[in-house]
């Protein structure tokens, strides 16, 4: 009898899945590292991984839909507060907002990953970069006009 008795198909398979949040979740870790903001390129990346990994125990060990729907609201809350870390607030400024919804929705793509909905991971990798990259120039030019 072997001292270890793994399913190496099942290994394979978790670590693809692992694979494919931490890779959709990279893009928006980078981002979030050139734009110097304090979580950034091995924050938003371990997040995912982090919360596909608890789902896919989850997903093994709860029997029920009930049980995987605590989890779930556990670890969206839990990464919620990781993400209030990231929010700063001096005087009247408030900065890091966006970083702090960046990690929760990050948490999402491991989630989505975990239950096997690439579809929904990829669309909030996509939407959640291009945001973070693409409204950088609104945002300033939307300071300008306020500031006024």
């Amino acid at each position: 009898m072997p001292v270890l008795d793994l399913n190496w198909p099942l290994i394979a398979h978790h670590l693809s899945q692992l694979a494919i949040a931490y890779a959709l979740a990279l893009p928006i870790g980078f981002n979030r590292e050139t734009e110097s903001q304090g979580a950034g390129l091995r924050t938003f990346p371990l997040v995912a991984i982090g919360c596909c990994a608890f789902l896919l125990i989850g997903r093994d060990v709860l029997g029920t839909d009930e049980a995987h729907a605590r989890m779930l609201y556990g670890l969206m809350s839990g990464i919620g507060f990781i993400g209030g870390g990231a929010i700063i607030k001096q005087n009247d400024s408030v900065s890091g907002t966006a970083t702090a919804a960046a990690i929760w929705a990050t948490g999402t793509i491991g989630a989505a990953v975990a239950w096997q909905r690439y579809e929904i991971a990829i669309v909030v990798s996509l939407i959640t970069f291009i945001t973070l990259r693409a409204l950088v120039p609104v945002k300033k030019w939307a300071s300008r006009g306020v500031a006024k």
